[in-house]
């Protein structure tokens, strides 16, 4: 099996293309531009493996991907390459309209000229998969779950372009034909999580005593999802989905960001003890513009329909996602230094 992933040194990118590359043992080409997220390191393990190989290029370059394309003749597309950051949707959306909107519409044309040549049985064979956010639909309220049926709600710039990306993908489906499957998820955490998003920025604040930076309350509500078990349902779906289809992947582990970050404070105490009880370091920061409120999805459709069931609760996940950090400083330090553990757009100091 011969798959591209665009995106793949990117946080979900990167666990899936290891995932392939070593579990699944595909031929797998990585696409990624490289910008601030994106971390050639995450692929380390998979760097000199003669089944995997790097591409340094944009989605939105028409001719850079029609070239990696007929020259790999992928048997499945993975598109996971995007600008995926709120905070700085709302300082600067232009990239995320570039990346996500412009990007994934020449990379569709480019998959849908590769596609059209093609002869069966591997025209039949082909899959792209388009993998999305539950952003896109909003803010539920203290009750219900996202499915996919939910009508599309986004809130910030970045879930907008989101949210046009997958009309892209079903519309070139609906309109061309093309076979063509789209995922939305909830919020990932696990290892290679760049290093100023909430749940590794929390870890690394409190093991350097810094503030625990946390929006609002910390009332939001998010589903987590560990990342290793997104990579298996990204995988089958794409190999077992159905044409058309849209589905929803979540891990069925609601908290509210305020207990994400204590019960981070607890898992480190427990295992590297300081002077005193980190969750003394919690900073209560002004929220977000349209922060939403809660984000829940309901994986029935794919639990039942292609049976996946993730492998991890967020008691079993956290704790291996601190422990990985704690183990892995040659990964994290570089980034950390760039950063000094400050986010990035509005709001500098606070979490997604």
């Amino acid at each position: 099996m011969r798959v591209i992933v665009t995106g793949g040194a990117g946080f979900i990118g990167s666990a899936l293309v290891r995932y392939l590359v070593l579990e699944k043992r595909y031929d797998v080409l990585t696409i990624d531009a490289l910008t601030y997220a994106g971390c050639e390191a995450s692929l380390s393990v998979v760097a000199n493996k003669p089944s995997h190989r790097f591409l340094k290029a944009n989605i939105c370059d028409r001719a850079a991907m029609d070239r990696a394309i007929s020259d790999f003749r992928p048997d499945r597309i993975m598109h996971l390459a995007a600008e995926s950051h709120v905070d700085r949707s709302i300082t600067g959306a232009a990239d995320f309209i570039q990346t996500n909107m412009v990007g994934t519409f020449t990379l569709l044309e480019a998959a849908r000229a590769y596609w059209n040549e093609l002869q069966a049985p591997a025209k039949t064979a082909f899959r792209f998969l388009h993998v999305s956010t539950d952003e896109v639909y909003g803010s539920l309220g203290d009750d219900g779950l996202f499915t996919e049926t939910t009508p599309y709600d986004p809130s910030s710039p970045y879930s907008a372009s989101k949210a046009a990306s997958d009309h892209l993908a079903k519309a070139w489906q609906r309109t061309y034909g093309m076979p063509i499957v789209v995922s939305n998820c909830s919020n990932n955490y696990g290892p290679y999580h760049f290093p100023e998003k909430l749940i590794p920025l929390t870890i690394l604040n409190a093991l350097a005593g810094k503030p625990l930076p946390v929006y609002g309350k910390g009332d939001n509500v998010r589903d987590w999802l560990y990342v290793d078990d997104h990579a298996r349902a990204l995988d089958i779906i794409i190999e077992k989905g159905r044409v058309g289809e849209t589905y929803n992947v979540g891990g069925r582990n609601e908290r509210r960001n305020i207990d994400v970050v204590r019960r981070i404070c607890a898992v480190l105490d427990e295992l590297l003890p300081a002077d005193a009880p980190r969750d003394e370091l919690i900073t209560f920061v002004t929220d977000r513009p349209g922060h939403d409120a809660r984000y829940a999805i309901d994986a029935s459709k794919l639990e039942d329909e292609l049976s996946w069931r993730a492998a991890e609760n967020f008691d079993t996940g956290i704790e291996k996602t601190v422990r990985w950090y704690l183990d892995n400083a040659w990964w994290w330090q570089p980034l950390r230094d760039r950063y000094d553990g400050e986010r990035l757009g509005l709001n500098a100091g606070s979490p997604a």
